[in-house]
C-alpha cells in the first residue's frame, strides 16, 4: 500500500519594520493555491513544490495535496490572512484522515499580526493531529529565523544552501528522501536548534564567493557523512524582524542513538559562526559611485548591473524608492534599462494614454516619500503589457511570476519597467518579456540585493551594490527592536555565543 503523505507550502520573509502588511490578495499576486491545483503549477519546476512532486513520482506515494501560498516579502501577515493559509493547511490533514508523513515548504521568517514563530505554530497544529509518531520535515530559506518550536515539532529542517536560492529543488528532494528512509524504518531523524546570541552572522548567507558561508557548508556536508547525522543546516537568519528569534542558527537532524554527536556538530558550527562573526563580504557603495562607472563603461561592452539592495523587495522593501533613477535622470544617463518601479497608478495612466503617447508623470516614491519622492518627468510610452512570464532562471525556473498590469516608459535615455505588484528582479524576463533585451543596455537597474547574480552577473561587466536609503538598509542602527532577545552581539558587549541562555 502506498503511503499517504500532505504536501503544502506557505512562504512569507516578514520585515516588521515594513508599514505594508501582507494580506491575502498579496499571496494572489504571486499564488494562493488550494489543493490538487498547485500540481499543474509546479510539475517540472525548479523550486521545492517541483522537488516534492517528483519525490512522490519517485517513491510512489498517495499524495494529500494541501495547497501552496507564497507572497512577495513585505509587513506582518494581518490575522485574517495567517488564518486563512494555516487553516487551508491544517484542514487538509484533519480531512485526510490517516497520514504516514508530512512534507511542507516553508520560508522560517513569517510573522503573523499574532505570531511572531508562524511556521512554529503551523508545525505545532499540523503535529497536534498527526501525532507525536508521524515523520514531519520542512525545507526552510537559508534566511530563516528558525525556533526551537520548529525543531521540537519536525523531524529535520532542511534549508537551501545557495545564495541566490537556486536549490529549492534539491532541498526538497533531500528532505523527500530521509523521509522515504523514515517510513521504510531504516531512520528514525530528530531535529535540534541553537542559536547564538548574535543579530548577524554568516555572512548573511553569501555563497557567490569563498568565505565564511561556503566554509560553514563544507562543514556541513562533512558532518552529514557520519553515521547517524541526517542533515546540518545553518539558517543565516533575516535580520530586518523584531521578534525575540531573530538571527542565525544551527538545526541537526539527528537518529536518537546520536544526540550527543548532533550536540557537538551544532556547538562546533556555532562557535565559527561567532568566532568569524565580523567578516562580511558586503559592499554597499553610495549611488554617486554608480553614476560615475556608468560614465566610464560608455562603449564597454556589457551592462553595468547597479542593484539597488536596499530598496528590495525580497526583503520586504517597497520597491517605488527613487533616488537611482532621480541621479542616472540628473546624469543624463543613456541607453539604460531599470528594473522596476511599483507605481500602479501611474501605469494605469500609460495604459489610457496608449502606447507612443507622451505622458507627464510623477513616477514611484508614494510609499515613503523619505526614501526618494516621485519623480516628475515628461515619459513616452514604449510598451504595456499584462506583465506576467515564467523565469528562465537559474532561480525559480520555469515559475510563473505577474507583475500586474506593465508599462515601459522612457525617460529620457532610460527604460523604467514600471509595474503593479510588488517583485523582486531575479530573472532577465523581467526585461525580455517587456522587449528589453538587458545584454545590449549600457547600465542595467535591478531592485535586488544578490538573488539577481544567478541571471545577471554572466552577463555583466561589472556589479555595484548600492544604499539607496531604502528600508532594507544594512546599517541596523536605523532600525528600532523592541522584542529582541538581549543580551545580544553586536548592540550588547558579549563575548560569549550562549549569552544570556546558560542556566
Amino acid at each position: 500500500m502506498a503511503y499517504r503523505v500532505l504536501i503544502a507550502q506557505f512562504m512569507h520573509e516578514t520585515n516588521t519594520f515594513s508599514k505594508l502588511h501582507t494580506t491575502l490578495e498579496d499571496y494572489r499576486k504571486r499564488w494562493l493555491i488550494e489543493g490538487e491545483a498547485m500540481v499543474p503549477r509546479f510539475t517540472g519546476t525548479r523550486n521545492e513544490v517541483g522537488g516534492y512532486i517528483d519525490g512522490v513520482k519517485k517513491y510512489g506515494w498517495e499524495p494529500v495535496w494541501a495547497g501552496a501560498a507564497n507572497a512577495t516579502p513585505s509587513g506582518k501577515l494581518t490575522k485574517e490572512c495567517w488564518e486563512t493559509i494555516r487553516d487551508m493547511i491544517v484542514d487538509a490533514a484533519k480531512k485526510a484522515g490517516k497520514l504516514d508523513a508530512v512534507c511542507l515548504s516553508l520560508h522560517g521568517a513569517a510573522v503573523t499580526e499574532t505570531e511572531d514563530d508562524a511556521e512554529g505554530a503551523l508545525l505545532e497544529a499540523l503535529r497536534g493531529i498527526v501525532g507525536p509518531d508521524i515523520p514531519m520535515v520542512a525545507t526552510l530559506d537559508l534566511h530563516a529565523n528558525a525556533t526551537t518550536k520548529m525543531a521540537r515539532h519536525a523531524n529535520a529542517l532542511v534549508s537551501y544552501r545557495t545564495y541566490p536560492h537556486i536549490d529549492g529543488y534539491e532541498r526538497a528532494a533531500q528532505a523527500a528522501a530521509l523521509v522515504q528512509e523514515a517510513l521504510e524504518g531504516r531512520k528514525k531523524p530528530r531535529c535540534l536548534l541553537v542559536q547564538p546570541a548574535m543579530l548577524e552572522g554568516a555572512d548573511h548567507g553569501r555563497t557567490t564567493q569563498p568565505g565564511l558561508m561556503r566554509d560553514l557548508l563544507a562543514k556541513a556536508d562533512a558532518f552529514e557523512k557520519e553515521p547517524g547525522i541526517n542533515v546540518v543546516s545553518v539558517q543565516a537568519g533575516f535580520t530586518w524582524a523584531d521578534i525575540p528569534y531573530t538571527g542565525p542558527s544551527v538545526a541537526v537532524s539527528h537518529e536518537p542513538a546520536a544526540e550527543a554527536r548532533a550536540k557537538a556538530v551544532a556547538a562546533a558550527m556555532l562557535d565559527e559562526i561567532w568566532k568569524r562573526r565580523d567578516e562580511s563580504s558586503s559592499d554597499y557603495r553610495p549611488i554617486s559611485d554608480a553614476i560615475t562607472a556608468a560614465r566610464a563603461g560608455v562603449g564597454k561592452k556589457g551592462p553595468l548591473v547597479v542593484a539597488d539592495g536596499t530598496d528590495n523587495p525580497g526583503g520586504g522593501g517597497y520597491n517605488d524608492t527613487t533616488r537611482v533613477l532621480q541621479a542616472l535622470i540628473d546624469a543624463n544617463v543613456e541607453n539604460v534599462a531599470f528594473g522596476t518601479i511599483m507605481d500602479p497608478g501611474t501605469v494605469q495612466q500609460a495604459i489610457k494614454a496608449g502606447v507612443g503617447a507622451e505622458i507627464d508623470v510623477v513616477l514611484g516614491g508614494h510609499t515613503d516619500p523619505s526614501m526618494g519622492g516621485p519623480v516628475k518627468a515628461r515619459a513616452i510610452v514604449k510598451m504595456l503589457s499584462d506583465g506576467e512570464f515564467k523565469n528562465d532562471g537559474p532561480m525559480n525556473a520555469g515559475v510563473e511570476t505577474s507583475m500586474g498590469p506593465t508599462a515601459v516608459l522612457r525617460i529620457g535615455g532610460i527604460d523604467v519597467v514600471t509595474i503593479s505588484n510588488r517583485i523582486q528582479t531575479i530573472d532577465l524576463q523581467v526585461f525580455l518579456s517587456q522587449g528589453i533585451d538587458p545584454r545590449t543596455k549600457s547600465v542595467l537597474v535591478v531592485k535586488s540585493v544578490q538573488h539577481f547574480r544567478a541571471a545577471y552577473a554572466p552577463i555583466a561587466r561589472e556589479v555595484i551594490l548600492v544604499d539607496s536609503g531604502g528600508i532594507c538598509s544594512p546599517d541596523i542602527s536605523r532600525l528600532n527592536f523592541t522584542k529582541l532577545r538581549r543580551p545580544i552581539w553586536p548592540f550588547d558587549g558579549i563575548n560569549d555565543p550562549y549569552a544570556g541562555q546558560r542556566a
